[in-house]
Parts: C-alpha cells; structure tokens; sequence
C-alpha cells in the first residue's frame, strides 16, 4: 500500500474494478485511499473523513457526480475534485469544471495519470495560498520549515505523526476535530482502521507539551487546539 502520508483520496466510482484500479495506484503513489460506491454515502464520507482530494465519477445512479460536486460547493467546500467520465464531450467537461471541478479525466484512463493528475491538482490548491512557515496556539509553536517544535521556550522532540498531527491541530485554532477526521489527515486513512491510535498520539503530544498543550477534549467528539 506504501505510505499513506500525503493524505486520504476519496474516490467515488460505483464501477469495482475502476475503483479498485484507481485504489491501488493511489496507494503505490503514497496516498490513503476511502472508495464509495453511492452519491449519498460520498458526501457523508466528504464531511466525515475531510479528504485532501475527491475523485469523483460523474455517471453515478442516484445522486450523480455533477450532483455531489454541486453541493459540497454551495456548502462552501472547496476540496479539490476530479471528475471521471464515460462521456467524451466538451459540453460535459465545460460544466464541470464550472461548477467547481478542478479537473477532468475520460474513460478509459491510465491509472498512472490519475494518479499523476491528483498530485497536480494539490499542488495547484496548496500553492494557492501559502501557509504560515510557523504557528503558534497557547503555548504550542512550530516550525514547518524545519519540523521543530516548542512547549513555551523549551524545544520538545517529536515523532514525525506526532508532529504531524500537532501542526494540524495548530491549523484550526478552536475548532473541534474529530477522530475521524483527524485520522484522514494525518494518517491517510478511514475510520475503519481504528480511532485509538489518535487518543495515543493525543496522551503523547500532552505528555511532552506539559502545561503548554493547548489540546482540549470534546468527549464523544475528538480534539481541539484552543488558543490562550
């Protein structure tokens, strides 16, 4: 499967055998990979796992793909998505891209420029807007830069998950993460891998933070980075 460490893909494709293609290369290409077959249950899995891409088919029964991709936008969510189609049609292309899609790819497919075109898609969104080189919440800080990290003024030594998952609790100041979500993020995958090795990484990261943790609790929930 490799490394999971760029992230959970969500792909949505009610074709197993495409589904299953585009899973395993996603995985040989590092990233964790949740695959649903039914409109309804992507967008529950959307705003579950908060997936860092959407491959999205377009042919769906049901809630079709244009469908999905309109919602998650008129909720304001601008994941990045690549539309998969059996339609080779520039008036189909068009519209998905203007209704939000980042890009566009034709069945058949290499597997290996999906795979290709996921990776150009992130680029293009996290070069869209820089992020702080260091981020401070409470008494936590880090530095992206050169992964270090600090509880007040004395420099703690982190694992690269658990620095990983404080930087992206320091990300969203206040506000509540779930395991799930937290889970796709860090660790690429879904919650079906388990949700206690977050309260793990949680009990360590709050071991060697000390008093300066800004990590909070919601019990039923998951954690929240609150600041001072």
């Amino acid at each position: 499967m490799g490394s999971p460490g760029r992230g959970l893909v969500l792909v949505v494709e009610d074709e197993a055998a495409i589904a299953e293609l585009a899973a395993l290369y996603l995985k040989r290409d590092g990233f964790g990979v949740h695959v649903e077959a039914d409109g309804g249950r992507a967008l529950d899995a959307v705003r579950r796992l908060k997936p860092v891409a959407i491959v999205l088919d377009i042919g769906l029964s049901g809630m079709d793909g244009i469908e999905i991709c309109k919602a998650l936008r008129a909720a304001g969510d601008w994941t990045p998505v690549l539309f998969v189609t059996a339609r080779d049609d520039e008036l189909d292309r068009l519209l998905g891209l203007e209704i939000g899609a980042d890009d566009y790819l034709t069945k058949p497919f290499s597997p290996r420029e999906l795979a290709a075109r996921v990776r150009t898609v992130l680029r293009r969104a996290s070069g869209a807007a820089p992020a702080a080189s260091v981020l401070t919440v409470g008494g936590a800080r880090v530095d992206l830069t050169s992964r270090r990290a600090w509880a007040g003024d004395v420099e703690v030594s982190l694992t690269s998950t658990e620095f990983d998952l404080l930087t992206h609790l320091l990300r969203h100041p206040g506000q509540v993460l779930s395991r799930d979500q937290l889970l796709s993020a860090v660790w690429g995958y879904a919650a079906a891998a388990g949700t206690r090795t977050v309260d793990v990484h949680v009990a360590q990261l709050r071991a060697k933070l000390g008093a300066s943790s800004p990590i909070r609790t919601v019990r039923g929930i998951g954690y929240a980075a609150d600041p001072a």
